[in-house]
């Protein structure tokens, strides 16, 4: 049996998981804040966790955020511990009581250091997932210490991933992770020139107006996950008839755009670590995608969709998608077996 824990930020995660579930023979139970899926499958459980970060009301009613529960970061030595949090408490708790009444081959982590060292301590094998981005710091060199495989879900050769070069026994580059991997890809079957917002990449005012721009010279516009009303279940469609693809630079979106051999437009976000920085910078040296910080102007981003629309589309094997999701079914499968 396998338990996996999948964080709550965004989809990504979750997605991770989706696209290497098929591909593992055991039974697998995901610990996560996050709401079940619909589509969770057979052999898998889904025990969701409470919050660790809404405020704690205190004993004159008030309520105390979380991140003032004493030292949350242990002095630096983790991301996130707030002190007395019952819901970071009862999470933990929820993890332990499972553990001790199954037979845990190994626990997959996607992502956390306090997870990571929590389950080891209680004598578990564990595999977690590696990120782009300066991860340096004290608590991932603990967590990535503590590994007993890491999984890199990018290729190797592209990325300087410098706190991982004395882990190199235990760490697999599996290539980017897709959900799409192995689905035929189907062209638009008409002209028109189409390109698609992948995922949050402009705010709100910026992204109409840049598809009014984008409409007025022809394109027809379509959007998924770019906004708060557009979530697609089915990407797959949008991706195979877009001339061009505008995306942020998370792991996930990236591995779809490759699997789907597109045209891509990148726009990192600002998140922790500098990871999208980091992976807009391996996809402009690498030729694989065009790429501009996220406050560019919608005359910007019209002009590098126009540029990206009269180019050949990149050779994406070199992000490794083909295969990426069994290769880290694999890894976890060392630690099992």
């Amino acid at each position: 049996m396998i338990g996996w824990y999948v964080h709550h930020h965004g989809w990504g995660h979750l997605t991770r998981m989706q696209a290497i579930r098929p591909h593992l023979d055991d039974e697998v139970t995901v610990f996560s804040s996050l709401p079940a899926p619909a589509d969770l499958g057979d052999d898998t459980t889904w025990i969701r966790l409470p919050a660790d970060a809404d405020p704690v009301p205190t004993a004159d009613g008030a309520l105390c955020p979380a991140h003032e529960l004493g030292d949350v970061t242990a002095g630096g030595a983790l991301h996130w511990a707030p002190i007395g949090h019952p819901g970071h408490q009862r999470r933990l708790a929820t993890i332990a009581d499972w553990i001790a009444r199954h037979p845990v081959a190994a626990f997959v982590v996607d992502v956390s250091v306090e997870v990571t060292a929590f389950v080891r301590l209680l004598g578990v094998p564990t595999v977690v997932f590696a990120q782009p981005g300066e991860r340096s710091d004290r608590p991932h060199r603990l967590g990535h210490a503590l590994a007993d495989r890491i999984v890199a879900p990018w290729p190797e050769g592209l990325f300087d991933a410098a706190e991982l070069s004395d882990q190199h026994e235990r760490v697999r580059h599996v290539g980017a992770i897709s959900r799409h991997d192995g689905r035929t890809r189907r062209p638009a079957d008409d002209a028109a020139r189409r390109a698609l917002f992948l995922s949050r990449t402009l705010d709100a005012s910026r992204l109409a107006e840049t598809i009014d721009l984008l409409t007025a010279r022809g394109w027809v516009v379509d959007t998924a996950g770019a906004r708060d009303d557009d979530r697609v279940d089915d990407v797959w469609p949008l991706l195979c008839r877009a001339n061009v693809v505008i995306s942020a630079a998370g792991l996930n979106g990236v591995a779809d755009i490759a699997t789907a051999g597109a045209r891509a437009v990148v726009l990192p976000q600002d998140r922790p670590f500098g990871e999208q920085e980091h992976t807009a910078r391996v996809l402009q040296a690498a030729g694989l995608a065009s790429t501009a910080p996220a406050g560019s102007s919608p005359a910007k981003v019209v002009e590098l969709v126009e540029r990206a629309a009269a180019t050949v589309p990149a050779d994406w094997s070199r992000w490794g998608a083909t295969g990426a999701a069994a290769r880290a079914a694999h890894a976890i499968q060392e630690v099992t077996s």
